[in-house]
């Protein structure tokens, strides 16, 4: 089977689902965010400005794990609901290393694996495919 260069991301704040594209079988990884309830709790008992800065840092954490997936790829559509997906963009856009990987964003709601991946598919059959 070739490699695909193709990668399909749905995410929010908590999790990031990738999944590499492939007009056969698909499958999921899951990229869960380290700031959990628990840790926010946790970390509010410190004060709000020790909470926010273990958000920034475990957000950084899970924004830096999931672009680690991304650089592997030559094309990439990023989807979900919120502003993790523009975030994300912001944590990355200045590093070379993704300056020649296509990169789109598309506002989406929760969807079920089988919806993500025809989705997926079908952006990427009218995007890529002749």
């Amino acid at each position: 089977m070739i490699k695909s260069t193709l990668l399909g991301i749905w995410m929010d704040h908590q999790e990031a689902h990738i999944i590499e594209y492939s007009i056969e079988q698909m499958s999921t990884k899951i990229i869960l965010s380290k700031f959990t309830q628990e840790v926010k709790e946790e970390s509010l008992a410190h004060g709000e400005s020790g909470m926010n800065t273990k958000k920034q840092q475990l957000q950084a954490e899970y924004y830096k794990e999931i672009s680690n997936e991304i650089k592997k790829y030559e094309g990439v559509l990023i989807m979900g609901p919120g502003t993790s997906k523009s975030e994300l963009l912001n944590s990355i856009k200045d590093n070379p290393v993704f300056m020649k990987i296509n990169i789109v964003l598309q506002q989406s709601f929760q969807m079920t694996e089988n919806q993500k991946y025809a989705y997926i598919r079908e952006y990427f059959s009218k995007q890529y495919l002749y």
